[in-house]
């Protein structure tokens, strides 16, 4: 596995590779990887012929008293473990390369990335959408994966691919989860044993409104099953619970398939979940 800081050393590389005809999957993380990175990564290593995984912790996303500066990091972990799952290139720049001064241009999310985690963090999704217009011109991959777990983030990146013209094929991974049902996330190292099992709370809420949904096909009474549970769940200040339209993140357009969405602070730390809740398979999602 090549490990490349510099922009342009990345680029002349994967020419190289393009001359050969192989397509170009690229995995965007901030590091700290885990098991849901790691599924993103077998994912690109299964539809493309090289792998790049960006590491990048990406101070434009991060609003002002948010966790940039204590944000986990392990770069010799990550590479250790991208190294086991046969990545092609990891791409770590620094924050000099990827905004060099003076840069002033950024891409901004629109309407969609002005409500849930727009509205709890704003700018959040312009910092998202400008870092990963950036990767998609330094690497020009052929296609990109994302997570299910950050739903809004992959709403926005959709609307980003269609807006900007860009001939890349989105993937979206599952959500994958700790046996219990906790989403795995970068921050849950954040969390002490107690604060882990109150942060259960977050996943079981979705369950009741999946449940609430396949006895009513109600999104409504969907939404209210979440945050009934959550008003009394121990440990959990509620950021929203929602059922949403999956693509616009407005209320629901079909009762046929909708999004259920969720955000919490246990102690510190804020955590997201969600479940796609389908009415013609019974609600499962």
């Amino acid at each position: 596995m090549r490990v490349v800081r510099r922009s342009e050393e990345l680029r002349s590389l994967l020419d190289e590779r393009r001359r050969k005809g192989l397509t170009v999957g690229l995995v965007p993380t901030m590091g700290a990887l885990h098991a849901g990175h790691l599924s993103l990564v077998r994912r690109a290593r299964h539809l493309s012929d090289v792998v790049v995984v960006s590491v990048f912790v990406n101070p434009r996303q991060f609003g002002e008293g948010e966790d940039f500066e204590h944000y986990p990091r392990d770069t010799e972990g990550d590479l250790e473990l991208l190294r086991g799952e046969r990545a092609d290139i990891a791409f770590l720049p620094s924050v000099e390369d990827m905004y060099p001064a003076g840069a002033t241009v950024r891409v901004t999310a629109g309407s969609i990335g002005d409500f849930y985690e727009g509205a709890d963090r704003p700018g959040h999704f312009d910092g998202v959408c400008t870092v990963v217009t950036k990767l998609f011109n330094i690497v020009e991959p052929d296609l990109a994966v994302f997570g299910q777990k950050d739903a809004q983030q992959t709403a926005v990146l959709k609307r980003l691919v269609r807006d900007l013209d860009f001939g890349i094929d989105l993937v979206i991974g599952p959500i994958v989860r700790e046996s219990d049902g906790l989403a795995i996330s970068s921050r849950n190292v954040y969390l002490t044993t107690e604060q882990r099992n109150q942060a259960l709370a977050l996943s079981r809420s979705l369950e009741l409104g999946r449940d609430a949904f396949a006895r009513s096909t109600d999104a409504q009474l969907a939404e209210k099953a979440m945050l009934e549970y959550l008003q009394v769940a121990d440990g959990i200040e509620v950021a929203y619970a929602a059922a949403v339209d999956p693509e616009t993140f407005e209320a629901p357009r079909t009762e046929d398939r909708i999004l259920l969405i969720v955000a919490g602070r246990v102690g510190n730390t804020r955590l997201i979940d969600n479940l796609v809740v389908d009415a013609t398979d019974g609600g499962g999602g």
